[in-house]
């Protein structure tokens, strides 16, 4: 069951008004579309979701990797303190401070670099979503497609989130 909002039932009850005119003279004709199952399941998301794993587990192994190094050295650090000199053990301490702050950027750097290539191919698969939408809503006659997850209850008969991803699907991850 999905949570429909102020907004959203405004929003119905007013395109509700304004197609009551049109339904007098025959059945009005609505569909819906989860947009967050055809991100979930349509074969353009999940390659778009496959690339980007490609594209960063190389950084992201980096990165564990340092982290490992830098807990390495910070242990040893510790098993090592009661034989150092107090100067050894202030740079050491330096070193281990720089390393993790150099860490702590490179994990920033990544998260900022995979958000935004994240946004880029969700707004490609979108855009080819909303096509797929547009070219259903013309063919098929509809005279109102609502989309999004503000919906109460949504019957099997106007929900078009499966006819929208098997066209998805159809058309390739591209």
């Amino acid at each position: 069951m999905i949570h429909l909002t102020r907004t959203g039932l405004m929003a119905i009850a007013a395109a509700a008004g304004l197609l009551a005119g049109a339904a007098n003279a025959q059945e009005l004709k609505i569909g819906y579309v989860n947009s967050e199952r055809v991100l979930r399941e349509a074969t353009p998301a999940k390659a778009a979701q496959t690339k980007l794993e490609g594209e960063f587990s190389k950084r992201e192994k980096e990165l564990t990797d340092q982290a490992g190094r830098l807990k390495g050295a910070a242990d040893k650090l510790e098993k090592d303190a009661p034989t150092l000199s107090e100067a050894e053990r202030n740079r050491r301490q330096r070193e281990l401070v720089e390393q993790d702050r150099d860490l702590q950027r490179k994990r920033r750097e990544f998260q900022e670099d995979l958000n935004q290539r994240k946004n880029e191919e969700l707004a490609s698969v979108v855009e080819r979503a909303n096509r797929v939408i547009k070219q259903i809503y013309e063919s098929e006659k509809y005279d109102l497609i609502l989309q999004g997850d503000a919906m109460v209850f949504v019957g099997p008969r106007v929900d078009i989130t499966e006819k929208v991803i098997k066209a998805l699907n159809a058309q390739g991850a591209k």
